[in-house]
């Protein structure tokens, strides 16, 4: 059963070197706690828990030339069919669609710059069970250089609404799901543009963001954990925001949310989760990170 709309955000984890060295920092961070580590066909895999609801996985990476990243993955139905319209519209497949047990089928994908994303073809195991609360992913963006290329991929594999933010001053482009009016309060993610003030070695890449109580306090305490601050707290139309490093060098961005946003993103979230039964930057860590990115601030995440 598809649990999550069509090309919506379904789960999200993390490659690192040294699982249990992540536990302890995403469990101090978010208060995360964690399921038994098994073998996800891919190596040692656990997954996270807040307020007992799975929220996002943890993977330890069984090859050191393999990016400490953060993976998004989007929903289908048809995992085969997807991969067919990825590489027919000029993406390419990192990991063909392979079964996991009884839960899903899961693949890689890279779209025309090159930013990787996995799609997920739920089984038994549909995804999220908790989103767009604090502790739990929020908001997803694709930051590329090849806009040109990039904006009509997604919008025919995918089928993503396009509604590009007005003005001059910020080039980006909110996600929509087919079916759904596009724009704000339809919006799952977005297409941001990598321009000058972002290092050269930078490559295309997503960003996942997470739901905060408090970012400034999440900031502080994920610099005390060892990680790092790329792009400090700042406000945003729908709250305040920054994008930091954990303490193994993966790239994210946390939210707090208005008082208002959050109300209403806490109403959508109930009711999705119901219904599912559930970035400027530092250099030298712009290329192991693949994500290290400093975010624009019109746009909007939710």
């Amino acid at each position: 059963m598809a649990a999550f709309a069509e090309s919506t955000p379904c789960w999200v984890d993390v490659s690192l070197p040294d699982l249990e060295a992540g536990k302890r920092f995403y469990g101090e961070l978010f208060g995360w706690t964690f399921g038994a580590s098994g073998d996800r066909e891919s190596g040692q895999y656990t997954e996270a828990l807040s307020d007992g609801k799975r929220v996002a996985g943890l993977v330890a990476k069984k090859d050191g030339r393999m990016p400490t990243v953060w993976g998004i993955y989007f929903a289908t139905a048809d995992a085969v069919a997807l991969c067919r319209r990825i590489t027919e519209a000029g993406g390419r497949l990192v990991r063909d669609p392979v079964a996991i047990g009884r839960s899903g089928i899961v693949a890689q994908a890279a779209d025309p710059d090159g930013a990787v994303f996995g799609i997920w073809q739920a089984g038994e195991d549909p995804g999220f069970e908790k989103k767009g609360l604090p502790g739990s992913f929020c908001w997803t963006e694709c930051y590329t250089r090849d806009k040109e290329r990039v904006d009509p991929f997604y919008e025919s594999v995918l089928g993503f609404r396009g509604t590009d933010l007005p003005g001059p001053s910020v080039d980006f482009r909110m996600w929509s799901p087919a079916g759904t009016e596009p724009g704000e309060a339809t919006a799952i993610g977005g297409r941001s543009v990598i321009t000058d003030a972002f290092p050269a070695a930078m490559p295309s890449h997503f960003l996942s963001y997470f739901s905060v109580f408090d970012c400034d306090a999440t900031a502080a305490l994920a610099t005390r954990l060892g990680g790092r601050v790329t792009a400090p707290p700042f406000d945003i139309p729908h709250g305040r925001m920054a994008v930091l490093l954990d303490n193994q060098g993966a790239s994210f961005a946390v939210l707090s949310e208005s008082a208002a946003t959050a109300a209403s993103a806490a109403s959508v979230a109930e009711s999705k989760t119901a219904s599912a039964t559930g970035s400027a930057s530092a250099a030298d860590s712009a290329t192991d990170s693949a994500a290290d990115s400093g975010p624009d601030q019109g746009r909007k995440p939710a």
